[in-house]
């Protein structure tokens, strides 16, 4: 018993790179990783070598900002207007008050609001008409702050005047170009110390042979890292046909997920804590191999043949043949 816990226990400490700690997520397979560790070497199909550098950079962001949707309703417009702009306000006062904040205010929509009234008619089915109800109106704030920490101020000041719904928070960081600049030059080096390695191996030079060259950035922010799933286990009971079943709704929740960094020759800060701006960066080089030079065929000496006066035929060599010219 003993030696099976063992080797269970090695099994966990060497399975997977990510983690030993799994989670709910595995409960939905919304997302296979790929598990194979077999490497793709096949040759291109036109005999090129392809010399490839892909990277990876985590930047964390050093400004943020959060936007909020704001509804209200009311019987008039003027009763729309006041409301809403009462609780922007109020809200507003107190976020300016914390350092480095900065504000804005869009609109979104101004539209009239229906229900509907029943229209009483004898002997037939009651129909149902829309008539207007009010109006309603739809702004959203944006917030632009620096420490993340300042959003669950902002959703407790908003919070206090009824605004809830938070709709995203986008990141940026000023350091961007400069991290592209050096993903460039670490690809670079890359690439020449492979090239050099393919020379060694092939004990041939690529000095002079054609080369084709592309490459590409992938920026993802984390708003578009996040995916969801419901974290639940089903039931085993083997219930008849027949049988109602009353099932409760599921939670459904949302998770960061990067993009690791296991395909990539290098990774600028490797380590992922919180929601970070990812940039990739990859850079391709073809080189047609050089055509070995055909062997150059030895000249061959010219024959004559010098017909004697007596009409007999005599063949001379190149050299004799000059001399009797």
């Amino acid at each position: 018993m003993k030696k099976l816990f063992f080797t269970f226990l090695t099994v966990l400490s060497s399975s997977f790179i990510i983690g030993q700690a799994s989670g709910n997520v595995n409960y939905q397979n919304q997302q296979s990783y790929n598990n194979d560790n077999t490497i793709d070497t096949d040759f291109p199909s036109n005999g090129d070598i392809v010399v490839s550098v892909k990277g990876l950079a985590n930047i964390k962001a050093d400004a943020y900002t959060a936007i909020f949707s704001v509804t209200q309703t009311g019987k008039t417009t003027k009763e729309v207007n006041e409301l809403i702009d009462q609780r922007i306000t109020q809200s507003l006062n107190a976020i300016k008050l914390k350092k480095g904040v900065e504000t804005f205010v869009d609109m979104i929509s101004f539209v009239p609001a229906y229900e509907y009234e029943a229209e009483k008619k004898l002997f037939n089915r009651k129909t149902y008409n829309e008539v207007p109800a009010g109006f309603e109106l739809k702004k959203n704030i944006h917030i632009k702050f620096s420490d993340p920490n300042q959003l669950n101020e902002f959703i407790s000041i908003l919070s206090n005047n009824e605004i809830y719904d938070l709709v995203r928070v986008d990141y940026f960081s000023n350091t961007l170009e400069t991290i592209k600049r050096d993903m460039m030059l670490k690809a670079k080096l890359l690439v020449q110390e492979k090239i050099k390695n393919y020379q060694e191996l092939l004990g041939e030079t690529f000095i002079n042979a054609e080369k084709r060259i592309t490459d590409d950035y992938i920026v993802n922010v984390p708003v578009e890292m996040y995916k969801s799933y419901e974290a639940y286990n089903g039931s085993s009971l083997n219930l008849k046909k027949a049988a109602n079943v009353n099932q409760l709704s599921k939670s459904v929740t949302l998770y960061y997920q990067p993009v690791f960094n296991k395909e990539f020759d290098f990774v600028i800060n490797p380590t992922v804590l919180e929601p970070v701006i990812q940039v990739q960066y990859e850079v391709k080089m073809a080189i047609s191999r050089e055509k070995k030079q055909p062997l150059k065929a030895d000249k061959t000496e010219k024959e004559f043949i010098l017909v004697t006066a007596n009409g007999d035929l005599k063949t001379l060599n190149t050299s004799t043949a000059r001399t009797i010219h």
